[in-house]
């Protein structure tokens, strides 16, 4: 709703509203300055970014730009929030996981949390990598569980731990109505992770008990981490959750709940990214496709989904972990406007193992910082009517509903895992992104883009692994994970020899002419961990061959500008052959001059470059 301003005077008033024609035409200006000869619709497509699943963002969007009927925040489609009044109330659940599994250190680090801001716990037990289920008391010592609510994960204990978490809950006094939190029976999901086929009888059984015995705790997790963290998309992370929850629908149906009780007993798990509007776009959408789930299944009243949305474990970096602050506070800031009811944060060393305290209490006021002082909690549906979140959104869970009913057509996720189907679309679709990465068309700060090769490793306990060695399943990726192959050979090499493999950057002319592709090699080398020796400044014919020798480097690359390569690159590269160069870059696109072995550009291979200098340097 657009209110005027008291006096009256519209801030707009003598502007005249321009039209889109008018807005393409300056586009194709700038374009045209650029060396691009487009016009009309081409130079807006020129402007657009290509996204998973078949998207597009477009540079401008406009009241033109239909969507569905939205509703209201707490009715139908739910896709403006599970409930009317939002996160206003309080703000989203703050829920911390726990992997430690000494129930003491446990218990310390547990009450720390609670008494800083988490509202909630999320704990691993049992199995070999998880607290022991008798050590679970220890554990909850001195935590109001009829305050704190608890989300289980023990997919190996599932009878044991749920057991008892009820037993404590009846010990300590807490009446059956006031207990909050998830069993988190998930077998499908832990089908997903290991390849050992589901049975949903534990499940179904402790759905029952809940729904009969305990209001407030819900016994089965739509787990989508796993499609996720092996490299699926947006869409097909919603996809694939769709066809988890429908399975769970028919096992929970069929053992004699309504569809209603059922739909109660779910609880869905979601990945938030450092792409705050993905995130948010996934968020409304997938409470939108479960709601039209729930309508076709005769309940369209039960159609809200409660969402837990964790911090993506796939962008998390184990070299400047730093940076993880900023992603988990773009992903936590997704997750909160998206609409999600509980939000995980993974720390900053998540990648790197255990978690220490400070990071832990990073984690944990990132929540608190947006909520207490952005006050992004206080706005319900904050992003509802943005033209650009709406379309981002019906295209997103159009695509996520096709996928879904892929799926159904291959006989429902229990088939499709079992096939190798999901396995072939996910490998498929994570190909295609490793190779972006590996072209750096998605950069990594501080691993592909910005390296620091000096920087010493910031080094943590080991983390227990539930899914080491599992038989089989769908694999775990990371973002970082070729350059990271890389920069592990650097280290090993140094750790050998007492240096880090190098490269002698040959600029030539003075500063103006070579800076800026001095600094693309000097990056490009170093996220290989393959360090830059650029001294003298600038060399020519007869003085490089020397500069290579000073530099101990077998390898050299050229960086100066197009009018200076024309003059001096082969003379240049032809003594630092003399000199003794294996191999001899030009920093540009490719050309022909002799003695010049391969070129670098942006867009480039980064990881075939850099493996095969690696290899040539014999390191490895």
């Amino acid at each position: 709703m657009t209110v005027q301003p008291a006096d009256g005077l519209s801030p707009a008033a003598e502007f005249p509203d321009p039209s889109h024609d008018q807005w393409q035409t300056l586009v194709e200006g700038v374009l045209r300055k650029s060396g691009k000869e487009v016009s009309g619709s081409a130079a807006e497509e020129a402007l657009s970014t290509t996204l998973e699943d078949g998207l597009t963002t477009r540079p401008l969007y406009t009241a033109q730009d239909e969507s569905p009927d939205t509703g209201f925040p707490g009715f139908a489609p739910f896709t403006r929030g599970s409930r009317a009044e939002g996160n206003a109330a309080g703000g989203w659940d703050v829920r911390q996981r726990h992997t430690l599994t000494d129930p003491a250190r446990l218990n310390e680090a547990v009450l720390g949390d609670l008494e800083n801001g988490v509202t909630s716990l999320w704990l691993t037990v049992g199995g070999p990598v998880g607290v022991p289920v008798d050590g679970l008391a220890r554990t909850l010592e001195g935590v109001y569980l009829d305050l704190a609510p608890i989300a289980l994960d023990a997919p190996a204990d599932l009878d044991a731990a749920a057991t008892e978490l009820l037993r404590l809950y009846e010990e300590r006094g807490v009446a059956k109505g006031e207990a909050r939190g998830t069993l988190g029976a998930d077998p499908l999901g832990h089908e997903a992770r290991t390849g050992v086929e589901a049975d949903l009888t534990a499940a179904v059984r402790w759905a029952r008990v809940c729904d009969a015995e305990y209001p407030g705790l819900r016994a089965v997790v739509v787990d989508a981490l796993p499609y996720h963290e092996a490299g699926g998309s947006a869409g097909e992370e919603l996809g694939l959750s769709l066809a988890a929850g429908v399975a769970y629908l028919r096992a929970l149906t069929g053992a004699g709940m309504s569809v209603e009780a059922a739909c109660g007993q779910l609880e869905f798990r979601y990945a938030a990214t450092a792409d705050q509007f993905l995130t948010i776009a996934k968020l409304r959408a997938a409470r939108r496709l479960w709601a039209r789930v729930a309508e076709a299944s005769g309940a369209p009243a039960a159609g809200s989904q409660r969402q837990h949305a964790v911090s993506s474990p796939v962008m998390m970096t184990r070299r400047d972990p730093w940076v993880n602050m900023l992603r988990t506070t773009l992903a936590t800031l997704g997750a909160g406007v998206g609409g999600a009811d509980s939000v995980t944060v993974l720390p900053f060393d998540h990648a790197l193992g255990l978690p220490d305290a400070f990071a832990r209490r990073i984690a944990r006021n990132t929540s608190t910082i947006l909520m207490e002082e952005s006050h992004l909690a206080r706005v319900i549906d904050p992003a509802g009517g943005s033209w650009y979140v709406e379309r981002l959104t019906d295209e997103l869970a159009s695509a996520a509903w096709a996928f879904f009913q892929e799926t159904e057509r291959a006989g429902g996720l229990p088939a499709a895992l079992r096939s190798g189907t999901v396995a072939e679309r996910l490998a498929a679709t994570w190909a295609a992104r490793s190779a972006k990465l590996a072209r750096r068309k998605e950069p990594i700060t501080g691993v592909s883009e910005f390296p620091q090769p000096g920087e010493r490793p910031v080094e943590r306990e080991p983390a227990p692994d539930a899914y080491a060695g599992a038989p089989g399943g769908l694999p775990r990726v990371r973002r970082d994970e070729a350059f990271e192959a890389l920069r592990a050979r650097s280290d090993a090499h140094l750790a050998a020899s007492g240096s880090r493999p190098k490269v002698f950057v040959a600029a030539l002319g003075p500063a103006a002419a070579h800076t800026a592709r001095v600094s693309f090699a000097v990056n490009l080398f170093g996220a290989g961990g393959i360090e830059a020796v650029h001294d003298p400044v600038s060399v020519e014919a007869d003085t490089a061959a020397g500069a290579l020798t000073a530099s101990g480097a077998t390898v050299a690359v050229l960086c100066s500008s197009d009018a200076l390569y024309a003059e001096q690159a082969e003379q240049v590269a032809a003594a630092l052959k003399s000199a003794g160069a294996a191999r001899v870059f030009l920093a540009g696109r490719p050309g022909e001059y002799a003695d010049v072995d391969a070129y670098v550009f942006a867009g480039c291979d980064a990881v075939a470059v850099l493996t095969s200098v690696l290899d040539r340097m014999g390191v490895a």
